[in-house]
């Protein structure tokens, strides 16, 4: 027997926006994915190195779901969270959810995924469910892994008992938008857009933000003596820049594409300039990438500097 919820699935490019944009379009709340990442204040950059990681890693976004977190607090959503140890009480949570008629969001291990191209462990994956049987699940991800897809009940319950990095205790949330919200909702723009600027220019630690970039500046240029295999290391490290889930150029792209959906709702000559400068940078952050991928498979130093 199946039980599954109707919903609109879109065509997006990164995992978190893409279960808010299905939980919210459930709700009657529809947003681009480019704004729901601006909304949620997603934009950031960290170098992080550490012993549990083969090779330094450069990101582009706030941690995971703090952009779930970020969103629900600007629109005024109701965000409902659960977390438990307990596997059978995790499956009862979306299960009865489910059964309810409301797709819910999943945090959870990629690694463990059917469908999942990449066998790489990220503890931050988010994934929308709305369905299940017997012996599989039914998922909402994003267009590179398939879009509307399914996995095992097995595997799934793998994925959300995973630890380590960055993972979350069989995490599932549901959103709930108020009758009242306007769309699109010009008055959370600037907030927003104010919020993510300020994380980004004063950071708490040197390897986030403003300071992260010039960290990195420094950093990226030894990475031919920080691996023994740089014909590896350094184009996965680019490919991570472009391809994993970032929308390209390290989540640029999509806040380029929010400024200028921002710049059709409000008349403001600094968001407007702001566009075009993200738009520039999202360019640049593809070079560095292929400059990154072109060190690793020529050996030739230059390129990182």
């Amino acid at each position: 027997m199946t039980t599954a919820i109707d919903l609109d699935a879109r065509s997006t490019q990164h995992c978190e926006t893409s279960a808010l944009g299905v939980l919210l379009r459930h709700q009657g709340l529809d947003l681009s994915e480019p704004m729901l990442f601006g909304l949620g204040s997603g934009l950031s950059f960290i170098y992080w190195d550490s012993k549990s990681l083969g090779f330094p890693f450069l990101g582009g976004r706030v941690k995971p779901f703090e952009l779930t977190r970020n969103l629900a607090t600007a629109l005024g959503l109701d965000l409902l969270v659960q977390e438990t140890t307990s596997p059978r009480r995790a499956w009862g949570n979306v299960a009865a959810l489910i059964e309810a008629g409301r797709p819910v969001g999943l945090q959870l291990d990629s690694y463990h995924l059917d469908y999942f191209g990449s066998k790489v462990h990220f503890g931050g994956h988010v994934v929308a469910m709305y369905g299940y049987d017997d012996r599989d699940a039914h998922l909402v991800d994003t267009d590179q892994q398939g879009g509307t897809v399914t996995t095992s009940l097995t595997s799934l319950a793998r994925a959300r008992a995973a630890r380590g990095p960055m993972t979350a205790k069989h995490r599932s949330f549901t959103l709930t938008a108020p009758s009242d919200l306007p769309t699109p909702p010009q008055a959370h723009i600037i907030p927003a857009i104010t919020a993510c600027a300020d994380a980004f220019l004063n950071p708490p630690i040197a390897n986030l933000g403003h300071r992260g970039i010039e960290k990195a500046g420094k950093q990226v240029r030894t990475w031919l003596q920080r691996t023994d295999n740089p014909q590896r290391d350094l184009p996965q490290a680019a490919l991570l820049m472009e391809q994993a889930g970032t929308g390209g150029a390290l989540f640029r792209n999509l806040y380029r594409d929010f400024l200028a959906e921002c710049t059709q709702l409000l008349d403001s000559d600094h968001l407007r300039t702001g566009h075009a400068m993200y738009a520039e940078a999202a360019t640049l952050w593809t070079e560095v990438a292929a400059l990154i991928t072109h060190a690793g498979a020529s050996g030739n130093p230059q390129c990182l500097v």
